[in-house]
């Protein structure tokens, strides 16, 4: 195997996000928590690498809103791997002081199915992601 990207593997994604420090605050836990590592920095945007995937904040003054909306058409959210369930917990654990609210507690970490581990994170800005452990879960 070369160790160059495949046909079809995702590049980039670029969040455009309206505080950029308050994203920064935020994104970089949850980014350098999951092994990426900080790639570009500029004075409006800023982006983590993660193999050959990396992922933007950025503040572009070509908003139109001030808050992201998963529920209109565009981006619901982004799903990440987890090692484990441990893992995942540790990662709900530290969310609440680096601006993630847990979602859905009451169905935690079963939001997506009894088979389907995982824990749903929205930040203040309304991005949700979905942390899911690799192991697989057995029905309880």
């Amino acid at each position: 195997m070369s160790g160059e990207p495949a046909t079809g593997m995702l590049h980039h994604v670029e969040i455009w996000v309206p505080d950029l420090p308050r994203a920064v605050a935020s994104w970089q836990w949850l980014l350098e928590a999951l092994g990426y590592i900080l790639y570009q920095d500029w004075e409006h945007g800023r982006s983590w690498r993660s193999g050959a995937t990396y992922l933007v904040l950025e503040q572009s003054p070509a908003l139109s809103a001030d808050r992201h909306d998963r529920c209109r058409p565009g981006l619901n959210h982004l799903a990440f791997h987890v090692a484990s369930r441990a893992e995942v917990e540790a990662l709900v654990e530290s969310a609440p002081v680096n601006g993630w609210t847990l979602m859905f507690p009451d169905r935690h970490p079963y939001a997506g199915g009894e088979h389907h581990y995982a824990a749903y994170l929205e930040d203040g800005d309304g991005f949700e992601i979905e942390l899911v452990a690799q192991e697989r879960v057995e029905p309880q």
